[in-house]
């Protein structure tokens, strides 16, 4: 995992909103107090390759002062069509020009084929929790990681409904992806509370049930409830409490991992957006120090 050194700490998703506010805060080369706690951006591929003019300006300004993760929108790796080979060629010289060490993806699918053409859903939909689709999945995700020439991650998703036909739950199915894979973790521990939620599991036992060794980073974003047993994963809200407290077990658990903010829409300005990105820092470091307590005591 050394060429993941860089990603550590808080990191922040980098919406276009947002890059004007973060640029007015770094003085002489460094950022102000507001956005000290920012250690790295995530930034979905799709929107940046083949950017041009002041988006590729924007994007060379972050490159020269953050670490980078990408985090994808449409590989669709459980899809039926036939992997994006030229989009990922694509996302390797991306990441190969700006020097970014980790690309990550969705366990889900998000495109089909109609009437001869592919598309896209515009949403993230879930994979039958099966043996078949374990192999399946993880043959594309063993694709992805021969093209790229480097080890993925792939994130556990939300989802609302489960395929009649599975034959195991998310967590058996989730393990199995990642060992037939050998691929890394992007643990979103929202997910793992919507879900909790919607199908009514121990978002705690999940959580024990976790490979710690993969994990690369992890998300906490907000979500819409729409009634008191569905959670809808919409990343337009305020964290809510038991997803801080899941995100404080799971630093007991396995210890202190990078871990990012999501908000993909009511975005609000960045001083406000800046306190649950200090809350995570301030849960990190909380735990190293029971972490550190612990082992001076031993």
């Amino acid at each position: 995992m050394s060429a993941l050194s860089d990603i550590n700490g808080v990191g922040l998703g980098l919406k276009r909103e947002l890059i004007p506010q973060i640029q007015r805060h770094f003085q002489h080369k460094e950022p102000d107090a507001l956005i000290s706690n920012i250690d790295f951006v995530e930034i979905a591929p799709e929107n940046w390759i083949g950017a041009g003019g002041k988006y590729a300006d924007q994007l060379a300004w972050f490159v020269e002062r953050y670490p980078i993760a990408c985090h994808g929108l449409c590989l669709s790796l459980g899809g039926p069509d036939p992997l994006n080979t030229k989009f990922l060629k694509q996302v390797k010289q991306f990441l190969s020009v700006n020097k970014i060490p980790l690309y990550t993806e969705h366990l889900s699918y998000c495109s089909d084929n109609y009437q001869g053409k592919p598309g896209y859903l515009y949403d993230l939909l879930p994979i039958p929790f099966t043996e078949e689709a374990v192999h399946y999945v993880a043959d594309r995700i063993k694709q992805t990681q021969d093209i790229l020439g480097q080890r993925i991650a792939v994130e556990n998703a939300s989802f609302y409904l489960k395929a009649p036909m599975a034959t195991m739950d998310e967590l058996t199915f989730l393990n199995a992806v990642l060992t037939e894979a050998d691929c890394w973790l992007h643990l979103d521990i929202n997910n793992i509370y919507v879900n909790s939620i919607n199908f009514k599991f121990d978002a705690s036992e999940f959580l024990k049930g976790v490979p710690a060794e993969r994990i690369v980073y992890s998300h906490v974003a907000g979500h819409y409830q729409q009634t008191p047993e569905l959670l809808v994963d919409t990343h337009a809200a305020d964290v809510i409490d038991p997803v801080w407290k899941l995100t404080e077990e799971a630093y007991a658990l396995f210890g202190t991992f990078p871990t990012l903010l999501e908000r993909d829409s009511n975005i609000p300005p960045l001083p406000t957006l800046i306190k649950e990105v200090n809350k995570i820092a301030e849960l990190q470091a909380a735990a190293a120090n029971v972490e550190r307590l612990t082992q001076s005591a031993a």
